[in-house]
């Protein structure tokens, strides 16, 4: 049996990975169930753990990963899921070789697709987009978040690494010209510079935050900023 801020948690982790696909961080768990400190964090982490309900993985920042939940939690889930017929930010976080995995290394749905490799983006100082196709990524049609166009790109520094986006990781994104406050998005500035950050509109500006503090939120006017679309997926190697 979970007590009833184990489940809260839990279910704030779970909600916030379908969300985000990447887990919320110890300062958003404080404030989402009204702690005081991060210690009480850590102590309902280690329970739920203990528990087998979540795993922690060793040597990466925020890496927590869902193992099993409550069966009533578990039926909300899959009836959201079930609701859901164009799907938001729902990405699947898939562990192994970014290109081309041996057979047997993971198991891929037999819908997987083959998305294009568009290059690199940065996560940090924007680099010059790259537009052009390298070769192509097969991912499980699972992460592809409803209709329309996906690419992938690879990761390029550090700015995103709160949000569990690391240097070398690829991101599946759904093409869209579009967004909505706390997206995680591709933007393109003044049509040549392109960088992966979160999208907010401030008055009549666009903010591009980073998720590292050790990089500054750029404000800049609509008309500078393209959005070229969102966050879907996330593939890691290990």
């Amino acid at each position: 049996m979970l007590t009833h801020k184990q489940l809260e948690l839990l279910d704030f982790i779970q909600k916030r990975m379908a969300r985000d696909g990447v887990p919320p961080s110890f300062d958003e768990m404080k404030d989402a169930l009204d702690l005081r400190s991060k210690s009480g964090i850590h102590r309902l982490i280690t329970a739920l753990e203990e528990r087998g309900f979540i795993r922690r993985l060793a040597h990466r920042a925020r890496a927590l990963e869902i193992v099993k939940l409550p069966e009533s939690m578990e039926r909300a889930a899959e009836a959201e899921r079930g609701l859901q017929t164009q799907p938001g930010f729902n990405p699947t976080v898939i562990p192994g070789s970014r290109i081309d995995p041996p057979r047997g290394a993971m198991e891929v749905s037999a819908a997987a697709l083959d998305i294009p490799m568009m290059g690199r983006i940065a996560a940090g100082v924007p680099i010059e987009a790259i537009a052009e196709v390298a070769h192509n990524v097969t991912v499980p049609g699972s992460m592809l978040a409803g209709r329309g166009e996906h690419y992938a790109l690879e990761i390029k520094g550090d700015s995103m690494i709160e949000a569990g986006i690391n240097d070398g990781d690829i991101v599946v994104i759904r093409s869209q010209s579009t967004a909505e406050n706390g997206d995680i998005v591709v933007a393109l500035i003044e049509d040549h510079e392109a960088t992966l950050k979160r999208y907010y509109r401030r008055g009549g500006m666009i903010a591009l935050e980073a998720a590292n503090p050790a990089y500054e939120t750029r404000l800049l006017r609509e008309d500078q900023v393209k959005v070229q679309g969102r966050l879907v997926g996330l593939i890691r190697s290990y």
